[in-house]
């Protein structure tokens, strides 16, 4: 009897903190949507920070130049060379260059830039906003009547889904030149050939998929490192939160829609 009238109240607990779980978790959804959808709001509505814009795009695009050039070689370069024994095997090596282009342009290029801005691009504002919020410059800037929202959230947004799509292009083709390195070395492929036979295999549904995955990746970077650090807590353990749960949210959001883009872009193969 005690028994079982001491498990009621553990079992009321449990029911309690899964009801308050869920709960919280809806407020964020709910959040979430607000932050969006104020965006959407007050990005396109004048007045416009294009100095800024543009000093954010400096900020993600060249300050992430030499990483992403010297990953996007190694990309290609290991996965033509990885790729080469299994080819062998059935003596078609010949087929290197088509295989490099399906599997960078298609797939490779948009996501190894999206992961590399996410660990990079992404902490940096989560750092920069929790920061901004600690010390409570945000809150002098609302104060003093200026639009904080448009400055640091929408300008940085906007920065990162333009920018993205243009370092993932650039990782494309550093990526093929890697490709061309391994194939030239071991084939004796000249670069003519290797063009020819690299854009081959490619659509312009494949252009148009990579593209869009780009600008996806670069607005949800932008956005989830934006909301952890424009949201953080009080204190600075408040600033590693949000730089921390920036790259891992962006992360996993992009494995997501990595996922959802290729199977809607199979329907229209």
């Amino acid at each position: 009897m005690d028994t079982a009238q001491s498990t009621k109240p553990t079992i009321r607990k449990r029911v309690n903190k899964f009801k308050q779980s869920i709960t919280d978790f809806l407020i964020s959804l709910y959040r979430i949507n607000q932050f969006i959808l104020r965006f959407f709001r007050e990005a396109f509505m004048p007045p416009f920070e294009f100095k800024e814009v543009m000093r954010q795009c400096y900020e993600v695009g060249v300050r992430s130049f030499t990483l992403i050039t010297v990953t996007g070689f190694i990309v290609g370069l290991i996965f033509t060379k990885q790729s080469r024994p299994s080819l062998s095997q059935f003596g078609a090596t010949s087929w290197l260059p088509s295989l490099v282009s399906i599997a960078i342009m298609r797939a490779l290029a948009p996501l190894v830039t999206a992961l590399i801005a996410s660990g990079k691009v992404g902490s940096g504002i989560g750092a920069e906003l929790g920061s901004m919020r600690v010390t409570e410059q945000i809150d002098a800037m609302e104060v003093s009547g200026t639009k904080p929202f448009k400055y640091l959230v929408c300008t940085r947004v906007l920065a990162t889904t333009l920018t993205i799509p243009i370092l993932s292009t650039y990782t494309g083709f550093i990526a093929m030149f890697g490709g061309y390195l391994n194939v030239a070395q071991n084939e004796g492929t000249t670069w003519t050939t290797f063009i020819q036979e690299f854009f081959d295999p490619l659509t312009y549904t494949d252009f148009v998929a990579s593209l869009i995955k780009s600008i996806v990746f670069g607005f949800t970077i932008g956005i989830v490192g934006c909301y952890q650090g424009y949201n953080s807590s009080k204190g600075t353990e408040g600033v590693g939160k949000a730089a921390n749960g920036a790259v891992v949210t962006a992360m996993f959001l992009v494995f997501i829609e990595e996922v959802i883009i290729v199977q809607i872009t199979s329907w229209f193969r």
